[in-house]
């Protein structure tokens, strides 16, 4: 994408100018550190350093550009009015472990939140950009989802034997496991093939381009999923929690192309249920 789209919004155009700016630093940083097996530096300190500095320069640029707008940040939290009207969501660096082993799946994501009353928001616009494949996902609600300049629909499979869904598996650290397990053995024999490619931003924006047939995953942030949720939404999609409700409360997500979302829902669904019982009987 050669400078910015005509039907970008000003809002849009802010954020994909920052987001571009930002991203140069990145892949300098990406570039270097493929080398840090022979150096000395410990990694994941030179990747917290890259993600801070892509953070610094995102806030830098957006709020130069939009004063008013709160900020809910990966690394540096909430700040701003706390009775904002509009917050820029973002992740600098979206699918760190793939940065810091040289993987080049990895993305910048900036969503812009609407405040509708004092307990609900909405998620109404979106930027997803993975510099290393230059690929920049964008969405803005009533006016469709985009990849760089062409419109993106997600898939039309209607069949779950030929379907290829996207999810996150829970680390060490992370709870959930019982019910990402239990999903899991319902849904693979069932389906083509799962990923995990390790960016929830990704994951959404491929859905949306039809790449992915469907998501799922329980308990992300908010920083990781805003932009994509509205994206998906915009190419056609369905996105909700596994109980067919708001997924951006809890983040816990379940999103697909029209035939297949309920069907992933329903498995979904089952792996929570499973896992309660479980727990129940003492089965852990």
């Amino acid at each position: 994408m050669s400078g910015s789209s005509p039907r970008l919004s000003p809002a849009l155009n802010v954020v994909v100018g920052a987001v571009r700016k930002a991203s140069r630093r990145l892949l300098r940083d990406f570039q270097e550190v493929e080398q840090l097996q022979v150096q000395s530096k410990a990694p994941g300190d030179f990747v917290s350093e890259a993600d801070l500095r892509a953070e610094k320069s995102l806030r830098e640029d957006l709020s130069r550009a939009r004063p008013g707008f709160a900020f809910l940040m990966e690394e540096s939290g909430e700040s701003g009015d706390k009775d904002w009207e509009w917050r820029w969501v973002v992740d600098p660096l979206d699918g760190t472990t793939n940065f810091l082993h040289g993987i080049p799946h990895w993305a910048i994501s900036v969503g812009i939140e609407k405040r509708i009353s004092d307990d609900k928001t909405e998620v109404v616009a979106g930027v997803i950009y993975n510099p290393a494949a230059d690929e920049l996902f964008w969405a803005e609600k009533g006016m469709g989802a985009f990849l760089n300049d062409r419109r993106i629909r997600v898939s039309g499979r209607r069949d779950m034997h030929q379907a290829l869904f996207a999810t996150g598996i829970p680390f060490a650290s992370i709870p959930r496991k019982g019910e990402f397990v239990q999903t899991l053995a319902r849904l693979m024999p069932q389906v083509s093939g799962i990923r995990r490619f390790g960016s929830a931003a990704l994951d959404l924006a491929w859905t949306a381009a039809g790449r992915y047939d469907g998501y799922w995953e329980l308990g992300v942030n908010k920083w990781d999923v805003a932009a994509g949720l509205v994206m998906v939404k915009e190419a056609g999609g369905y996105v909700t929690d596994p109980d067919g409700g708001d997924a951006y409360a809890e983040c816990n997500i379940v999103a697909g192309n029209v035939p297949l979302h309920g069907k992933l829902r329903e498995a979904v669904q089952a792996g929570i249920a499973a896992t309660a019982a479980r727990g129940a009987k003492g089965e852990g």
